[in-house]
């Protein structure tokens, strides 16, 4: 719902634990400052319904921010009212810690609501941060057109999927997502990294990729300072082009020719 003049209301929520969420925030409002007719409002959550709203496109990088009723209720409607949502890294997750004792130390319970149906999948767990390759299911797609595959060290997410979902990019698993209930796999098939879910008059882009980590951000799992900082796919030249692409896509609403970021 552009404004008369061709202004366009963004909303970016980045929040949650265990990431630099400062980091992400700062690149990812940096790309939207590119575009002059956008206007963007930030949050730490998803208590952001007037904004919302009225919002044209909404991005969100977050790790067990889980919506309440209200506020899930509103990002469905944004979606079916033809609203555009960019969903990066964790924003498919809710976690909650294990008593002391307990086999795993987390579990992924099913409190998102309808979210899951509309965002195309749900967090589950992932194996220990290692290097994988990212490879390409749709190359001719302009998301990843020209892209070849791809290495990272990244959160491997293995997910609950809603299809129908059109996956442009994946990596393979099979192992243990340490620490997490579930999320253990035996099954040599495609892990979704990038794909896109219709829903009403809107649509989803979801990007799993974009871990990042400072050194003070895991304090509450009883680490002071880690010791070093993860940029993760961040560092990846590829990552900031495909990152690039799905931007230009969530401003303009339009899949175009390939778009070279960063």
């Amino acid at each position: 719902m552009a404004g008369p003049a061709g202004r366009l209301d963004a909303v970016v929520v980045c929040g949650g634990q265990w990431h630099d969420f400062d980091y992400a925030r700062l690149q990812l409002l940096s790309a939207l400052a590119g575009y002059e007719h956008v206007r963007t409002r930030v949050f730490e959550d998803y208590n952001c319904l007037e904004a919302l709203a009225s919002a044209d496109l909404l991005i969100t990088y977050t790790c067990n921010r889980v919506p309440d009723e209200a506020q899930q209720k509103a990002l469905v409607e944004f979606v079916s009212r033809g609203g555009r949502w960019l969903a990066l890294h964790g924003t498919n997750s809710a976690i909650d810690r294990t008593p002391p004792g307990s086999a795993s130390k987390y579990v992924t319970p099913r409190t998102l609501g309808e979210l899951p149906s509309v965002l195309g999948s749900q967090f589950l767990g992932h194996p220990p941060i290692a290097p994988y390759l990212v490879e390409l299911t749709d190359p001719e797609h302009p998301f990843v057109s020209g892209v070849e595959p791809f290495e990272v060290t990244d959160e491997l997410y293995v997910s609950e999927l809603h299809p129908p979902i059109q996956v442009l990019a994946h990596t393979r698993f099979v192992g243990e997502s340490t620490g997490f209930e579930e999320g253990h796999t035996s099954v040599d098939e495609p892990r979704p990294v990038l794909y896109i879910k219709d829903h009403g008059a809107g649509s989803v882009c979801y990007f799993t990729l974009g871990h990042c980590r400072g050194r003070f951000d895991v304090q509450d799992l009883g680490i002071d300072d880690l010791g070093r900082v993860d940029l993760g796919s961040w560092a990846v030249p590829e990552f900031h082009t495909i990152l690039g692409r799905c931007l230009s896509w969530a401003v303009t609403g339009e899949v175009t020719a390939p778009l070279q970021v960063g």
